[in-house]
C-alpha cells in the first residue's frame, strides 16, 4: 500500500512542468513566428514566462481549497461552465499574474502550500499491514494459476512468432475489415433511467444491463428482449456487472454466475435461479463502481468510491482485504488475464497496477491530466489501456513500465474502452471506446489506427464486445441499449 498523493495536472500544468525542467530561460532560446513578429514574440515569451512563474507555486488540488483562496483573493469562486480543472488553472494564472507584479503572495498561498520536497517524500512512503491466512491462501492458488495461465499464454505467442510476417498482415487486415463492417442493428427501451453497466454473457447468448434505477435485466441476443429480471438488488446506480468466466459453462445454475456494484456500497452475488441476490458483500463505505471477476472465478474485485478496491472470496463471501494508494475516489478496476495482477484507475488520474501475489504496487500509471473512468488488460498479457475525462486512451507497456502511446480519442470524456477478448487469433486485435460525444470508435490494436466511427443518438455509458465477436452491445444515456454486428452477420 502506499501513500502517495498524485498532483492532477491539466495540460497548462504539463506545458510548464516540461519549460521549468529544462532549465533553459525561454528569453535565451531564439523563436522564430509567422505574422507580425514584434508583438507575438513578445505575447508568447510572456505566456511562457507567466507559465514558469506559476510552474514554481503549488497549488491546491481540493477544490474547496481553491475556491477559498479566490474568494480571500476577491476573485468570483466559479464561473459558468468552469470545472475544477479550470477553476485550479485560473487560480495558478492569477497568482502567476501578482508575482509577476512583484506583490507579495505568502498571505495566500500560506506556508503549507510551499511545494517542498521533503514533503511529497514523506507522503510518497510505502506501508504494509498484515493479513490473515485466507488472505496468505489466495496469494498462494492466485500464483499456482496465474503461473499456469501465464505459460499457456507465452506457448501461444512463441508459436505465433514463427508464423511468416507477411500472413499476420493478411490476418490483420481481415479483422480490421470484419470491424468497420460493424453498424447498429437495433436498440430496445425499458428502464427507468440511463442505462449504466452492460457484459455479454461468457456463451455469447445474451447480456446483463443495469441502470442507474438499480435495476438489473438479463437480455436475449439478438433481440434484446427481457429474460429474466433481478429484484431487491441495489437501491440505485448499477455501478459495474462481472458474469463469472465459467457462467452457462461449468458454473452450476444455483451458484455465483453474476457479481453487480451499486450505489449503496454493496456487491451483490446472483444465480441463475433466484430473482434476489443469494450473497450481499458488505464493506465499503461508499459507491461501488466498476468490478470484475479473477479469471480463476473464486474471487471478485470491486472499486469503490471510499478511495479503495477490495478483493472478495466468493466462495466464503468474506472480504479479504482492503487496497489503499488512491489519493481520491476509485473508479476503474480490471484483472489481468493471466490472474497474477489487477489494475486500478481513479478520480485522482491515476492508475496502478498491483501484484496480487504479493500486494505490492507493480506499476504507476501516471499521464493523464483529468479523471480515470476505465481500463483494461490487452490479452497480449502486457499492454494496458486506460480511458479518462481528458478525452484520451493511453497504452502502457507493462515490460517497459511506461507509456508507449496516446490516442487522441474523442471530443469530450472518454466513458469505456476495452479490448476485444475472445478464442482464436482474433483475440486482441481491437480495441473499442465509447464516449460523452455520442460516438463508439474502433482501433487497430497493432498500430492503434481508427478503423470505425459508430454516431450514436446520446451519451454512451458503457459498452462491451462479445466474445464470439458477433455482437457489441453500447449502455445508453437516454435509457436505451443498443446492439451493433457487423453488416453481414
Amino acid at each position: 500500500m502506499t501513500g502517495r498523493q498524485p498532483k492532477l495536472e491539466d495540460a497548462e500544468d504539463q506545458e510548464m512542468r516540461e519549460v521549468d525542467d529544462g532549465k533553459i530561460a525561454l528569453n535565451q532560446v531564439p523563436m522564430k513566428y509567422s505574422g507580425p513578429s514584434g508583438e507575438r514574440s513578445r505575447q508568447v515569451v510572456e505566456a511562457h514566462e507567466l507559465a514558469r512563474i506559476g510552474n514554481a507555486i503549488a497549488i491546491p488540488t481540493d477544490d474547496n481549497e481553491v475556491r477559498s483562496k479566490l474568494r480571500l483573493m476577491g476573485e468570483p469562486i466559479t464561473y459558468f461552465g468552469e470545472d475544477k480543472a479550470d477553476r485550479r488553472n485560473r487560480l495558478r494564472r492569477l497568482l502567476a499574474e501578482m508575482q509577476r507584479a512583484g506583490e507579495d503572495i505568502s498571505g495566500i498561498i500560506g506556508d503549507g502550500d510551499v511545494d517542498m520536497e521533503e514533503d511529497e517524500d514523506e507522503e510518497d512512503e510505502e506501508y504494509y499491514t498484515p493479513g490473515g491466512d485466507a488472505l496468505l491462501e489466495a496469494r498462494r492458488l492466485i500464483a499456482k494459476d496465474s503461473i499456469a495461465r501465464a505459460k499457456e499464454r507465452l506457448r501461444v505467442q512463441a508459436e505465433q512468432a514463427e508464423v511468416p510476417l507477411m500472413k499476420h498482415v493478411k490476418h490483420r487486415r481481415e479483422v480490421n475489415e470484419q470491424v468497420k463492417r460493424f453498424a447498429t442493428l437495433g436498440a430496445q427501451s425499458g428502464f427507468e433511467r440511463p442505462v449504466s453497466a452492460v457484459k455479454f454473457s461468457p456463451n455469447s447468448q445474451m447480456c446483463a444491463v443495469g441502470d442507474w434505477a438499480g435495476e438489473l435485466k438479463l437480455m436475449s441476443l439478438p433481440n434484446l428482449e427481457p429474460m429474466h429480471t433481478w429484484r431487491a438488488g441495489h437501491d440505485a446506480k448499477v455501478g459495474g456487472i462481472a458474469w463469472h468466466p465459467q457462467a452457462y459453462n461449468t458454473q452450476g445454475p444455483s451458484a455465483a454466475n453474476l457479481a453487480t456494484g451499486g450505489q449503496e456500497g454493496n456487491v451483490l452475488l446472483w444465480n441463475l435461479q433466484q430473482e434476489t441476490p443469494f450473497a450481499v458483500l458488505k464493506g465499503h463505505e461508499n459507491r461501488v463502481c466498476r468490478l470484475d471477476f479473477h479469471p480463476l472465478g473464486r474471487h471478485v474485485g470491486s472499486a469503490s468510491f471510499d478511495y479503495t478496491w477490495r478483493l472478495w472470496d466468493v466462495e466464503t463471501q468474506t472480504e479479504l482485504y482492503a487496497q489503499e494508494g488512491h489519493s481520491k475516489e476509485v473508479f476503474a478496476f480490471k484483472f489481468h488475464p493471466d490472474g497474477s495482477l489487477a489494475a486500478s484507475g481513479g478520480l485522482d488520474a491515476i492508475g496502478r497496477v498491483w501484484d496480487l501475489r504479493t500486494g505490492r504496487t507493480a506499476m504507476i500509471l501516471d499521464g493523464h491530466i483529468r479523471e480515470i473512468y476505465s481500463l483494461d488488460f490487452s490479452p497480449n498479457g502486457y499492454q494496458i489501456a486506460t480511458a479518462s475525462a481528458d478525452n484520451s486512451v493511453m497504452i502502457w507497456d507493462l515490460r517497459q513500465m511506461k507509456s508507449i502511446f496516446t490516442i487522441p480519442a474523442h471530443t469530450k470524456m472518454v466513458s469505456d474502452v476495452m479490448f476485444y477478448q475472445g478464442k482464436g487469433e482474433n483475440n486482441g486485435t481491437f480495441l473499442a471506446t465509447s464516449s460523452y460525444d455520442r460516438t463508439i470508435k474502433l482501433w487497430s490494436s497493432d498500430n492503434w489506427v481508427l478503423q470505425k466511427t459508430l454516431q450514436e443518438a446520446e451519451k454512451v455509458l458503457a459498452i462491451d464486445i462479445a466474445p464470439d465477436m458477433n455482437y457489441i452491445a453500447a449502455a445508453r444515456w437516454d435509457r436505451y441499449i443498443e446492439l451493433l454486428t457487423p453488416e453481414d452477420y
